[in-house]
């Protein structure tokens, strides 16, 4: 077994203090009464949720040798997503369809999930989300291939502007020969229940 510890680098300096006065004052230049008793103690816990939105859990990146050569794809589906987009701090949901081709090591497969988890949790787009996980995944592990669809519902496209109830976006990235041979990335693509 072979484990490399996964910590965030991003959250080191999380000062909820500031960030709560910060909300604080962001309610009340947008006009709502934080004086309020119902809404006095709105500005903590925005602060701490959005502390706790960035802030991924560090784990242990697990694998081990492929002893039996098992060369098939390893694919787990529907993986939670959930983000915040970058332009406008307004929820991004969906789930994560995350495989890879196995080589010379295999991977804990939770640890798919706890990837996913890691480039999530902070202020993102989707497309480079899809493209962080992949990557990372193929500079970790060295697969034969891999690949990654997100399929994630924007709240700043749904609740705001356009305002395009239901609408989903979907993205992918393939890398290895789940992206250069076309039967591999069919059989990719059908697992992971993307027509």
């Amino acid at each position: 077994m072979h484990a490399l510890r996964v910590v965030p680098e991003h959250t080191a300096g999380v000062d909820l203090d500031a960030a709560e006065r910060a909300a604080g004052d962001l309610l009340r230049a947008l006009g709502v009464d934080t004086d309020n008793e119902n809404l006095r103690a709105t500005p903590g816990r925005m602060a701490r949720a959005y502390a706790e939105l960035f802030s991924p859990r560090p784990f242990d990146l697990t694998t081990f040798p492929n002893d039996e050569g098992y060369d098939e794809l390893v694919l787990a589906r529907s993986i939670p997503v959930r983000s915040v987009c970058e332009h406008h701090l307004l929820p991004f949901v969906g789930v994560a369809h995350v495989g890879y081709l196995p080589d010379a090591r295999i991977l804990g497969l939770s640890k798919l999930a706890r990837v996913v988890e890691h480039f999530a949790s902070r202020p993102q787009v989707q497309e480079r989300l899809t493209k962080q996980v992949a990557d990372w995944l193929n500079t970790q592990l060295q697969p034969k291939g891999v690949g990654v669809v997100i399929e994630a519902e924007h709240t700043c496209m749904t609740l705001r502007g356009v305002r395009a109830a239901g609408s989903s976006t979907v993205t992918s990235t393939l890398l290895g020969t789940l992206r250069s041979d076309a039967r591999s990335r069919q059989e990719f693509f059908a697992l992971a229940g993307v027509k």
